[in-house]
Formats: C-alpha cells, sequence, structure tokens
C-alpha cells in the first residue's frame, strides 16, 4: 500500500508502530485520565510508578545514577534506591496531573501554588523588560505555566519536535490550551535553530520566556560545573538576555503535599567584561549553581531519567564524547 501523499505530492513516511502505540497512550490519557476522580488517578500512577521502579529499566537505573551524585552517594546506596522510589512517584504524579490538567479549575490552580519571588517577573513585564525563566526539569512546569497565564502573564516557550509528529502536535495543542505559545525548537525537516529570533521578538515585547535549561549535550552547550563533574546546559537563556536586555530568573519547582512549590530566584546579572560567549558562559555556570541548590533540597522531585554528565556518555567510535 502507498503511503498517503502529503505536500506537493510527496509520500508521507510510515510512521514506526511502537510511535504509534506511544502516540495512542497519551491520547488515552489525555481523553480518560481528566475523568476519574483524582484520589484514584493518584493511588493508581503511584502503583505504576512503583511497577516500573521495581523492574529497575533503564530509565529507573539512570535515574539513581543521577541523584547519586546529587546526594553524594553509591548508586547502590539504600538511600539511593529510596529516592529513585520517591522520584519515580513524583515524575508520574507529573504525568497524571499532565493529563488532569486541561480540566483543573482556575482556583484550583491558583490557591494550590506557593510561589516565592514571583514579583521577580511580574515587576520586570510591566517595567517592559520581559523575562527570561530558566528552569530544570522538576515539579510540573506545565502546571507552573499555567499559573503564570492564569494570573495575568502569558509566555512563550519552546519544545523539541517528538515523534510521530502527531503526538508533537497533541502536545502542542495541549500546552496552548494552557495559554502559552509554544515554538518548534527545530525546523520540521534540516534541524536548525529557528526559535531564536522569535523568543527574542517576545522579550523586546515585554513578554515572558520559559525555557528548560539543565540539559543540552550538543556540541552548542556551554560546559558547566554541575554536583561536582562536567555537563553542558544550554546557551539560549544567557544568549537572550545578553542580545534583549531581560532579565535572566533561575526557577526551581516541586511538589508539596497536593499543591506546588515554586522559587523564581533574582536576576543573574550580565557580567561587565568578556566576550558575548565568556559572558553567558558565566551567566551559565550559575544558572547551574542555583539549580544545584533547589535540585539538592528537592532531588525527588527532579524528573532527569536520561545522561547528563559527560563522563556518563557512550564514547564515540574513533572520535571525542
Amino acid at each position: 500500500m502507498t503511503p498517503p501523499a502529503g505536500p506537493a505530492g510527496r509520500p508521507q513516511p510510515r510512521v514506526p508502530i511502537g510511535d504509534r502505540l506511544v502516540a495512542s497512550a497519551y491520547t488515552l490519557g489525555w481523553a480518560l485520565v481528566r475523568y476519574v476522580p483524582e484520589r484514584v488517578a493518584a493511588w493508581f500512577f503511584r502503583v505504576l510508578a512503583d511497577v516500573l521502579w521495581r523492574r529497575r529499566g533503564r530509565s529507573v537505573l539512570r535515574l539513581e545514577s543521577n541523584l547519586a551524585r546529587v546526594i553524594g552517594a553509591d548508586p547502590a546506596a539504600p538511600a539511593v534506591r529510596a529516592l529513585s522510589r520517591a522520584g519515580m512517584r513524583s515524575y508520574f504524579r507529573y504525568w497524571m496531573e499532565s493529563f488532569r490538567l486541561p480540566s483543573m479549575s482556575r482556583e484550583r490552580i491558583v490557591s494550590g501554588m506557593n510561589i516565592t519571588g514571583a514579583e521577580n517577573i511580574f515587576d520586570n513585564v510591566k517595567k517592559g523588560r520581559g523575562a527570561v525563566i530558566a528552569l530544570p526539569h522538576m515539579g510540573n512546569w506545565d502546571l507552573a505555566g499555567a499559573w503564570l497565564g492564569h494570573v495575568g502573564y502569558p509566555f512563550t516557550t519552546v519544545m523539541e519536535r517528538l515523534r510521530p509528529e502527531s503526538l508533537y502536535e497533541r502536545f502542542v495543542a495541549y500546552r496552548e490550551s494552557l495559554g502559552m505559545e509554544v515554538l518548534p525548537l527545530t525546523r520540521r525537516e534540516g534541524g536548525s535553530a529557528m526559535a531564536f529570533g522569535t523568543l527574542a521578538r517576545r522579550l523586546r515585547q515585554g513578554r515572558p520566556v520559559c525555557l528548560p535549561a539543565e540539559r543540552d549535550l550538543t556540541a552548542s552547550g556551554i560546559e558547566v560545573d554541575f554536583f561536582g563533574a562536567r555537563t553542558r546546559m544550554v546557551a539560549g537563556p544567557a544568549l537572550l538576555a545578553i542580545q534583549t536586555g531581560a532579565p535572566l530568573l533561575p526557577a526551581v519547582l516541586w511538589f508539596e503535599g497536593r499543591g506546588w512549590g515554586v522559587r523564581v530566584y533574582d536576576e543573574i546579572p550580565v557580567p561587565a567584561e568578556g566576550t558575548r560567549q565568556e559572558k553567558a558562559a558565566a551567566m551559565t555556570q550559575s544558572v547551574a549553581a542555583v539549580f544545584e541548590k533547589g535540585i539538592a533540597e528537592h532531588p525527588e522531585d527532579w524528573h532527569m531519567l536520561q545522561r547528563l554528565w559527560l563522563d556518563d556518555l557512550e564514547p564515540r567510535p574513533g572520535g571525542p564524547r
């Protein structure tokens, strides 16, 4: 059977069955979980998290390796094992809440959010500076974004493309329904960056921009010290602040009972001396230091189930890692 034709009559590539199953699972989650009582949904996702934790798959082992660096322990230590269980429960709580979020009331979101330092965003937006908010993958960043929109500060963010394309489009529609403007991190074909210019325009318009910032293992990432080892973090937040004059505001997120905690830290200043790249490197290292503090205080809510540190990467044949 010939694949359906796309633009200009080009055949569309077949979507692998695994990708189709993943997309279907997410669609089913958004369709059903919001109608289940919250306590029942929370119990189900907690049980599911525990089942996967006991299986000790690749993601759980990677989470334990990452958390071991955070608390300075051996990955096999009982404390790390207990922390990874809490981490998996936190991660699955994120998904449970995300599936329910489109039906959550404004009152539930606003009343459940305990935020410190919000004035760092509000004051700068009111002054027309905008704000570059740099976030690690902690707590429920979608819900924090929904809160920011509900209190009158809609923002722009970026999202990397997912497979299949239908899943990416579903995620974009979901986040746009929460009041976010979502830009693709890369073009549909080719992979060249396209979001930076639009983000800079939004900041010059005085609007906030929210960006995940603690992982960029590409050659364009900036090397930083993070929990005693080297990794690469996203250069974009610092470069946007340098180029537009918007404040760079690191923030950390966590779960707090049935609600959520957020702390927005003070502005990281642009260094007075150095090249653009040197300034960006210094500012990104400062962001890393803030993330260290926040993650150390709430390690169970840091959802890093992928490789992060450079010495954890697999060496490439015939070349550097």
